[in-house]
């Protein structure tokens, strides 16, 4: 059996970024712009920072790499790995202070054709917003692609782009292939498949060399009309997500895919959580209030802005939640998972 694992995160800058991080616990990067941080990830050597740390305990200074070659049955249980071998989800934060680029992102006729590359899925779940903030996700239904890539042209492509309005715990569903942007005043967490190929689309008119364009990779990735669904709910509204409680902790249900699920949960008073091994990973993110995580290794603490990998075969103990803590539950998904979706 393994301990929970907290991580040291792994900090990105980006024009785009912004400032809620540091209220979050992530430390400034001098002459830069935080914008996201890496809290759980295994990605290839390729990819800077692509490597998460354990930060404490017996296995302090490993990267999930080490852990997942010497405990890969511990670690990932019944999970479905990346095609690589590789841990199956990536998560992070996202502090978007001005809009990202419009993109794209692999999809599975990409990938084939294109080996060195990796399909990316993924969900935001909005964390934190401006009043007013919106997102961006997907082309029209009617629009074809010869309109989409000559309104791109004529500098008019917001045209064809759905906008969604967000507020806190809603959760925007992102199949590989569909057009996307996260817009400006937003801090979002992000859970994904463990890739980091993007292709941009359209960029704001920012016109920074140092930000080029995709066209001719996004035109082979970019999904139009019915094409964009997969048949998960796009988008879902915190206040309409299935819920239940228990024992005073509300789980609401915000997504499920053949990749991943997504559960949001919220104590209203102080209150407990067995942990016990599922034989299934999971990523827990404390984004309000403190959980600590208490088992045979001893305590590992998770305070605001703190995420925790909790193995599949993970030590016996009890998770302990102050009143008003808030968790973001990321389960990566099994065959079953693969097979029902």
């Amino acid at each position: 059996m393994l301990p929970p694992l907290r991580f040291v995160p792994t900090l990105k800058a980006r024009s785009w970024g912004g400032s809620r991080l540091q209220h979050y616990g992530k430390p400034a990067i001098p002459g830069a712009r935080l914008s996201e941080t890496w809290e759980v990830a295994d990605l290839p050597d390729s990819i800077d920072g692509g490597q998460s740390i354990v930060d404490g305990g017996a296995l302090a200074g490993l990267s999930l790499r080490a852990v997942r070659n010497a405990h890969r049955a511990d670690l990932l249980g019944i999970a479905t790995a990346a095609d690589d071998g590789a841990f199956p989800i990536l998560v992070k934060y996202l502090d978007a202070a001005e809009n990202l680029s419009m993109q794209v992102h692999p999809d599975a006729n990409y990938v084939r054709a294109h080996p060195n590359t990796h399909l990316k899925t993924e969900a935001w779940i909005i964390v934190e917003c401006d009043v007013g903030a919106r997102v961006y996700r997907g082309i029209r239904p009617s629009t074809t692609s010869a309109a989409f890539y000559a309104a791109l042209a004529a500098g008019n492509v917001l045209e064809h782009i759905e906008c969604l309005e967000v507020s806190p715990g809603d959760c925007v569903y992102l199949p590989s292939g569909t057009c996307h942007a996260l817009g400006g005043g937003i801090l979002a967490a992000e859970v994904q498949t463990p890739s980091d190929t993007t292709f941009r689309v359209w960029d704001w008119d920012r016109n920074d060399p140092s930000r080029p364009l995709h066209l001719e990779q996004a035109k082979q990735c970019t999904k139009f009309g019915a094409d964009q669904n997969d048949g998960v709910a796009g988008f879902v509204r915190a206040q309409d997500a299935p819920s239940f409680e228990v024992d005073g902790i509300t789980t609401r249900r915000l997504c499920r895919s053949k990749f991943f699920a997504v559960e949001w949960l919220q104590t209203r008073n102080a209150s407990s959580i067995a942990i016990d091994a599922t034989g299934i990973p999971e990523v827990w993110m404390t984004t309000a209030g403190r959980a600590q995580w208490k088992t045979t290794s001893g305590v590992v603490d998770a305070p605001k802005g703190v995420s925790i990998l909790r193995p599949a075969a993970v030590e016996p103990g009890e998770i302990v939640l102050d009143a008003g803590t808030t968790l973001l539950r990321f389960i990566c998904a099994s065959p079953l998972d693969r097979a029902l979706a």
